[in-house]
């Protein structure tokens, strides 16, 4: 194993990575490998590399933009990178410095458990809580799309929340890729969370993917034009657009914000039942048979 890392280091132009104290994930020109090597394979032309800016000051990162436009290639390879060092490896990338790192957790892909009769959204929430329950300020977290295997309200409230939760209470670095557009609200009240987009632009209908990672959060989804490239009758694509046009219209009628990134109110307190405050004075390790049987008749009259 040890003379293949060596051998492709020195043939693909790896580096070796940089350790630091300093919690980080800093990567300059990163490139997924076998994506790169098939592209080669292919003559499909040159791979777009990337660069990953995680530190004390960004934690997370807010991907969006078209499917098929490289925001799962680039949570990958930044996982990879940081694996691949993890294991004293060099890196595809022409330079990278890490911080502790103890953990990569990932939450990518759909498909049904049916041996364990799990849905696709029931073993996307599993695994969204063990991660929530076991990532640490030193860990990585990639979260793809998710809450899309429910309904879009449902979906996006829980999307908030999982987001929500890593930026401040978790604190791990985090790639979170989302179709919600309302999730790049985040960094307007979360200091350490930055939106950024997968490049494409538009050719009169159709869409070319720049596969580079930009600033910001994408401007539109481009489905319907992922939609034709993947052969779509165009009969489908007429009828697609113009429900888009109506359901865009009747969006803009109501320009009503729901803020998700509020936090919630804290439940109402209860006042404290006369039952509960005499349990509250009961030291059951210092009363005798015929005592614990007193008070226990006294709770019974006061619940009465």
């Amino acid at each position: 194993m040890l003379c293949t890392l060596a051998e492709r280091s020195l043939t693909l132009d790896w580096c070796a990575p940089q350790f630091v104290p300093e919690p980080c994930i800093e990567i300059e020109a990163g490139r997924h490998p076998v994506v790169q090597a098939r592209l080669a394979e292919t003559s499909s032309g040159a791979f777009i590399p990337n660069h990953t800016r995680l530190n004390a000051n960004t934690r997370m990162q807010i991907i969006t933009g078209p499917n098929m436009g490289g925001k799962s290639t680039y949570m990958r390879q930044v996982a990879l990178i940081v694996l691949l060092a993890s294991m004293g490896s060099y890196v595809p990338a022409a330079a990278c410095r890490l911080g502790p790192i103890d953990a990569i957790h990932t939450r990518i892909g759909a498909a049904d458990d049916l041996a364990n009769a799990q849905s696709t959204f029931m073993l996307e929430m599993t695994e969204a809580a063990q991660i929530l329950h076991s990532a640490t300020p030193h860990s990585l977290v990639l979260m793809d799309e998710i809450g899309r295997g429910t309904s879009t309200f449902d979906g996006l409230a829980l999307a908030s929340g999982i987001a929500t939760h890593l930026h401040d209470k978790t604190k791990a670095f985090s790639l979170f890729a989302t179709h919600y557009f309302e999730l790049t609200e985040l960094s307007a009240r979360h200091s350490h969370a930055v939106n950024v987009h997968v490049g494409a632009t538009e050719s009169g209908s159709d869409i070319v993917f720049l596969h580079e990672i930009q600033p910001g959060p994408a401007s539109r989804s481009y489905g319907i034009q992922v939609a034709k490239l993947a052969g779509v009758p165009a009969g489908v694509i007429n009828h697609a657009r113009h429900a888009l046009e109506a359901l865009e219209a009747r969006a803009g009628e109501d320009e009503t914000q729901v803020d998700l990134f509020a936090p919630p109110p804290e439940p109402p307190q209860t006042a404290i039942s006369q039952v509960e405050l005499a349990l509250g004075n009961i030291n059951p390790d210092a009363l005798s048979p015929r005592e614990a049987l007193d008070a226990l008749y006294q709770l019974k009259r006061l619940m009465q």
